[in-house]
């Protein structure tokens, strides 16, 4: 079943929480709800289950628009996990679940389907205490419960505020992975999720909040992008590609309020100058990397964190174009830094001109001058002391 969001509005006093969104949720499909604290995520999601009326705009599962129906009816449509867990009454576990099946008994009539509740609750991992008071079970335990009751309400959408708060990471990677199944099967899910990887990871398109608006909604690698998260979050990010799911991973960095002028290009090779370019990055250099080898450590971190970049071919080894390219980026710089262990790789010796800071077991800077020396500085912030590093420079 289809969930359709059109130009919904929500104020609470004067504060407007939601201005204007709108997005189509196909039907099985799993969209991450994403943004900053105050985004208006949970709002919106109350709104969609009519906890909420909406100054203007409508919602609509399937071909009915959820706030002209009963909450019965809307219940029978639309399933939630809310992100809060207390429930105050002394309840077993089974209890709880039940109540997921309300939307579909009869005031004095039987549960068209009493199985259900037993398969929610294993499909959760929640049986094994099904007897258990809710009051006793842990905060991790209560957000499975929920969710268990969510699925024996059966119905074709699901909502889900932060289903992963409070799971340790065995249990975050379990239910996502249920609700991936669930979508397979042919539901439609909308969750608010706090962790981006996560999101990226399991969700088939992302809508960013920001300021009650939708600031962006598409597919992951589309959405998280530097420019996006900046704006979204106000954060200073790299984004990359996950190796092993081959999904967007965002690295949070350090705000830097004294961003240096000076242009540093990084030479390596094997490896050799991702943690170079990192902490460059952080320390607020602008970085240039090549040559390196087209989908290794080097290039990833290049473009996630560097402004330009060089790169060859895999076992091609190094052209001319290629070293003319980055001979450019050598005489553009003002220091050129490279790992001691990637000074024969190549050719960068070929490269060595100008100012050069070698990176590793050195002597100290022969010619001290203070972009160097700031240079230097940010190359061993973070690595790991050992006897003799330090640097070398020359003009």
């Amino acid at each position: 079943m289809k969930l359709d969001i059109r130009n919904l509005e929500q104020s609470f006093g004067s504060l407007r929480v939601l201005d204007g969104v709108s997005a189509t949720v196909e039907e099985g499909s799993l969209v991450g709800l994403v943004g900053p604290n105050g985004a208006g995520k949970t709002t919106l999601l109350r709104t969609i289950t009519g906890g909420l009326s909406p100054d203007a705009g409508t919602v609509s599962a399937g071909d009915a628009a959820v706030h002209d129906l009963s909450s019965r009816a809307a219940s029978r449509r639309i399933a939630v996990v809310p992100q809060e867990t207390t429930i105050s009454f002394d309840f077993t576990v089974r209890d709880v679940v039940e109540m997921g099946r309300h939307p579909h008994q009869a005031r004095f009539g039987a549960d068209p389907d009493p199985d259900i509740v037993t398969e929610a609750m294993e499909r959760t991992e929640v049986a094994q205490f099904a007897e258990r008071s809710i009051t006793a079970v842990s905060g991790g335990e209560r957000k499975r419960v929920l969710l268990a009751r969510a699925l024996a309400q059966d119905a074709p959408i699901l909502l889900l505020d932060e289903p992963t708060a409070g799971l340790d990471v065995n249990h975050q990677i379990r239910t996502l992975d249920l609700v991936r199944d669930l979508v397979s099967e042919g539901r439609t899910a909308l969750a608010a999720i706090h962790d981006l990887d996560l999101a990226a990871r399991y969700c088939d398109a992302l809508l960013v909040l920001s300021d009650g608006g939708v600031l962006a909604y598409g597919p992951p690698d589309q959405v998280l992008t530097t420019s996006t998260l900046r704006e979204a979050f106000d954060a200073r990010t790299a984004v990359s590609e996950n190796p092993v799911t081959g999904s967007p991973a965002v690295t949070p960095l350090s705000e830097r309020v004294d961003d240096r002028p000076e242009t540093v290009h990084v030479l390596g090779g094997g490896g050799t100058a991702a943690p170079l370019v990192r902490r460059l990055a952080d320390g607020g250099f602008r970085v240039t990397v090549g040559p390196v080898v087209a989908g290794d450590a080097d290039h990833r971190a290049a473009r996630a964190l560097a402004a330009d970049c060089v790169t060859a071919e895999p076992f091609a080894g190094v052209d001319g174009e290629t070293f003319d390219a980055a001979r450019a980026l050598v005489a553009d710089a003002d220091t050129t830094v490279v790992a001691s262990d990637a000074l024969a790789l190549g050719r960068n010796r070929e490269l060595l001109t100008g100012r050069v800071l070698v990176a590793g077991d050195q002597t100290a800077l022969d010619a001290p001058h203070a972009p160097a020396e700031r240079v230097a500085a940010a190359v061993h912030e973070g690595e790991p002391s050992r006897p003799g590093a330090a640097g070398a420079s020359t003009d």
